[in-house]
C-alpha cells in the first residue's frame, strides 16, 4: 500500500458542497538568507459530512482525484475555530 500524505491547515472558505479551502503553512529555510520564512498553499478537501466550518484546525489524508484540483479527504477536525 503507498504512503498516503497528510496536510494539516485552516479552513479558509467553504467552496460548494462537501467542498473546503484549506490554507497549509510550512517553514522553510530561504536559500540565499538562512532565514525561516512561511510559505503558504491553498488545498481543496472533500467533506463528506460538511462538517467542517471556517476556521476550523482539520487533518486530511490524500486519496483518488475527485474532481480537478481535489485530492484529499477530511480525516479529522484538531480544533474548532471562532466562527
Amino acid at each position: 500500500m503507498a504512503f498516503k500524505r497528510e496536510i494539516q491547515g485552516v479552513i479558509v472558505q467553504i467552496s460548494g458542497d462537501k467542498t473546503a479551502s484549506v490554507l497549509v503553512e510550512r517553514k522553510v529555510v530561504h536559500p540565499r538568507y538562512r532565514k525561516i520564512v512561511k510559505r503558504f498553499k491553498k488545498y481543496l478537501i472533500h467533506d463528506e459530512k460538511n462538517e467542517a466550518k471556517v476556521g476550523d484546525t482539520i487533518v486530511a489524508v490524500e486519496c483518488r482525484p475527485l474532481s480537478k484540483r481535489k485530492a484529499f479527504r477530511l480525516k479529522s477536525i484538531l480544533a474548532t475555530g471562532v466562527e
